[in-house]
């Protein structure tokens, strides 16, 4: 816990949120660490079947306080199941998304941005951090290509975009998750693009020709995100075996 925070610090979170140690002991001995972007059963059930008492995760599982904790719904049921096999679960997601070289550095680097940096700064207790990074393709092109690039990219069976763009794109905003809040802050860095998970519909509007949006869908664009826990776990702590979780948690499907 004390290397991923170094890595993203509590305070980077949003205040709405509810990132760090969500369920478990943190005396425990560390048999294993399961990364992933969600927390449900499936989960915690990988993590047993793998010889794993810690779960590493993006999305918190805790959101609000709980009055109950039953079988009513995913959440609830997930909590027993983690204390009942003695699972251990830490969440780090605002953080996480805001901490350099986080969620959205990570985007950048698989579509092999350069000169990568935030645009949407924020300084937090001294510490640099940002709500979106922009970066170079390593050459411009046209906007059909780019949303080919992004699909092959981030695996993903389709893009929601507006207008493809008429002049070539050569600089790329990206915001993993609901991004729709940095579009116009996106404008204003001269963005040719903007690749984000999940957009309001009325944010499409009146955006043609001005820049090529590119959603690929919120579990999609945050997919990376454990790539960079097993780094870190691997880097900081080299005794401890680390697996990036097979179970999909995506509750999306595209038929």
């Amino acid at each position: 816990m004390n290397a991923l925070e170094r890595f993203a610090p509590l305070p980077l979170q949003e205040d709405w949120d509810n990132a760090g140690l969500q369920i478990g002991l943190t005396e425990a001995d560390v048999s294993g660490a399961l990364l992933c972007l969600d927390v449900n059963e499936k989960v915690i059930d990988e993590a047993v079947k793998r010889g794993c008492n810690l779960v590493v995760a993006h999305h918190p599982l805790l959101f609000r306080g709980l009055k109950t904790i039953s079988d009513r719904n995913y959440v609830q049921r997930t909590v027993m199941k983690a204390i009942q096999k003695q699972v251990a679960v830490v969440a780090m997601h605002t953080n996480m998304d805001n901490a350099k070289e986080g969620v959205n550095y990570r985007m950048a680097e698989h579509l092999k941005l350069r000169d990568i940096h935030f645009f949407a700064e924020k300084n937090v207790q001294g510490i640099e951090a940002g709500s979106g990074v922009v970066g170079l393709l390593q050459q411009p092109m046209d906007a059909e290509d780019f949303v080919h690039l992004v699909k092959e990219t981030f695996h993903v069976e389709c893009a929601c975009c507006n207008e493809l763009l008429e002049r070539k794109i050569a600089k790329v905003a990206i915001c993993g998750g609901a991004g729709d809040f940095l579009l116009e802050q996106a404008v204003e860095t001269g963005a040719d693009a903007f690749i984000t998970g999940e957009m309001h519909y009325h944010v499409y509007f009146g955006q043609e020709q001005r820049i090529q949006i590119c959603v690929i869908g919120h579990y999609q664009s945050e997919q990376f995100t454990a790539e960079i826990f097993r780094d870190i776990i691997q880097k900081e702590c080299p005794g401890v075996k680390t697996f990036i979780a097979e179970t999909n948690t995506n509750p999306i499907i595209y038929l």
